[in-house]
């Protein structure tokens, strides 16, 4: 089962000109790639693939001295990776590739001879790099990926195989349902309501008070650079408290049950709402469901993803009744036919429970309950509100 952990490298000041020089390499030939590609294109009305364009790095060498002092499968891999990119755009997977810049994040990637050593990493033309290495990695190195994010920190995230198995995915367990809000982050099925930690609302004053000290300085100027790599660090550590909780809370969830159910949610589409779009930009709803996905595959339980279009909130989940309207603004009801008092984001948990529940009987276990391409009519949209999907 291929697995991947990332850890944190502290290269010293050789070892980072080195990585530096890398970096500036592989971009350079990612840039000339992409334009030849576009241009035989214009020219001829036919495109190249990777393969064809990493023919030419040996010429491109010697046009180049300073191309040699990356290593060669790097570089290679620079073009099999744009020949990946061109493929997902043209099946749809992606947007068109883009130039890279210097400024922002990082990357090289090394497909081979990358050691994992106790206390550091053995780089081709690097060196051994001190590394904190948390987690064990044993079995068969595949790829290192090394990348220096804004706040000029490094990491290499290592993908290797281990060796085992992948788990057979079953049932048999406890299910749980989660209704995913802004109030509470995460409700559950059984009751269970997990608070928005609100993150970004702790490091706004800080955050705000950063960007306005970057806008005064002077474009290009060392102030500015050293005001820049100032205001990632805020951006840093907010990502890191939104991980850290979204870990925590998905392998909680994941250890405690074996079946879990949620809404696919149409994030993008919810942005629109201008009341709501900063909130739901930074509570993280998309990166936990992936957590989610491959935390559960990883312990062979079942991850079930229910259409956004079902009606959890407004269907009581004892009788079936659903009512014809649901305003946000009402955390409770009462059932019309049954009595039963509902609170809004319970119920919705224990309906999106026993429709995945529902799905996999009929469907298999999956981690998709809808096909992408299909909507429904514009008569059932048009009474489809973004409130219904936050509550």
């Amino acid at each position: 089962m291929s697995k991947v952990v990332k850890v944190r490298l502290y290269p010293n000041t050789e070892q980072q000109q080195a990585l530096e020089q890398s970096f500036g390499n592989c971009r350079w030939l990612w840039n000339y790639c992409l334009n030849l590609m576009n241009q035989t294109y214009l020219d001829t009305g036919k495109g190249l693939s990777g393969y064809d364009v990493k023919k030419l790095i040996p010429q491109l060498k010697k046009e180049h001295e300073w191309l040699s002092l990356a290593y060669s499968s790097c570089l290679q891999q620079v073009c099999l990776n744009l020949g990946v990119a061109f493929n997902n755009f043209f099946e749809k997977r992606a947007g068109y590739p883009s130039f890279k810049s210097k400024h922002g994040k990082q990357s090289i990637q090394y497909p081979q001879n990358v050691k994992v050593l106790k206390n550091c990493m053995s780089i081709p033309k690097i060196g051994e790099v001190k590394a904190v290495i948390h987690r064990k990695i044993e079995g068969k190195t595949k790829t290192v990926t090394i990348s220096k994010n804004c706040s000029n920190q490094y990491f290499a995230s290592v993908l290797f195989e281990d060796g085992q198995q992948k788990p057979d995915s079953n049932t048999d367990g406890k299910a749980v349902g989660i209704d995913l809000g802004l109030t509470h982050f995460a409700i559950t099925s059984d009751g269970s309501k997990f608070d928005n930690p609100r993150i970004l609302n702790k490091y706004e004053k800080n955050l705000k008070k950063k960007q306005q000290d970057l806008s005064r300085k002077v474009k290009g100027s060392s102030n500015r650079n050293k005001s820049r790599k100032l205001v990632a660090r805020v951006h840093r550590k907010i990502t890191n408290c939104r991980e850290d909780f979204l870990h925590k809370l998905s392998r909680r969830i994941v250890n405690e049950n074996q079946v879990i159910c949620v809404e696919n949610l149409n994030v993008k589409g919810m942005m629109r709402n201008h009341c709501l779009a900063k909130s739901i930009h930074q509570v993280g709803w998309g990166m936990f469901c992936t957590m989610l996905k491959y935390k559960a595959e990883q312990e062979g339980k079942v991850y079930q993803e229910v259409d956004r279009f079902f009606p959890s909130s407004k269907t009581c989940h004892v009788c079936l009744n659903q009512v014809g309207s649901l305003p946000l603004d009402i955390r409770t009801w009462t059932c019309s036919q049954c009595n039963t008092t509902h609170d809004r984001d319970v119920n919705a948990a224990k309906n999106l429970r026993d429709e995945g529940l529902r799905l996999i009987q009929t469907s298999g276990t999956g981690d998709k309950a809808y096909c992408p391409d299909v909507r429904p009519s514009s008569r059932g949209r048009k009474k489809s509100t973004v409130g219904l999907f936050v509550g």
